[in-house]
């Protein structure tokens, strides 16, 4: 709980009431080795605060195949912020990787903090650009990049990842076989 809210005070100045408030909104969950947080066609049930392990975001293409294009590990939100906002549903899948403990807040909760907590807009507004920004500083080289160049990115960006992640899911994140992946890791050695 305690890196919750170190996390948020990053963003904006809580007193302790109000740190209390959010605190008595947050509901402890855990998840298995792929159980899925949010899914495609579901309208996204919470808000998370990843505690222990790693998620990824994924979806099929046109194809039928997997693509994984987000990582999300330990001290981070996760969540279709904006599905989950409108209480659209989804579009992709947020599956953990891991076994996984995390604090969730229901759009219920989430609400009653935004109602309640005067600036909480903002400090959520900051949190979600921050996110954001993040997934497209990861994202956009990717496009550009051959596959050595991508996968030598991937192990500066996630470093703590590789040796938790399987490599068929690195592969799908860097756009490369499976193979390739091998081909690639057994050169840069």
């Amino acid at each position: 709980m305690e890196k919750l809210i170190e996390y948020i005070l990053h963003f904006g100045n809580l007193n302790q009431q109000q740190i209390d408030f959010i605190k008595s909104k947050a509901t402890e969950l855990e998840l298995k080795k792929d159980d899925y947080f949010s899914e495609a066609g579901k309208i996204p049930k919470y808000i998370g605060f990843v505690s222990e392990g790693v998620f990824r975001f994924c979806y099929y293409n046109n194809k039928g195949e997997e693509i994984t294009y987000y990582f999300i590990s330990e001290n981070s939100f996760v969540s279709d912020q904006q599905k989950f906002d409108a209480q659209a549903a989804a579009t992709d899948y947020i599956q953990a990787v891991t076994d996984c403990k995390m604090l969730v807040f229901s759009k219920k909760d989430w609400d009653e903090i935004l109602n309640t907590i005067l600036d909480w807009d903002k400090i959520s507004a900051k949190i979600t650009h921050k996110c954001l920004t993040e997934a497209m500083d990861r994202r956009s080289p990717l496009v550009s990049e051959d596959g050595t160049t991508r996968y030598l990115s991937f192990l500066e960006k996630y470093p703590m990842l590789i040796n938790r992640v399987p490599l068929s899911l690195v592969a799908s994140y860097l756009g490369v076989t499976q193979q390739s992946l091998s081909r690639i890791r057994k050169n840069i050695r």
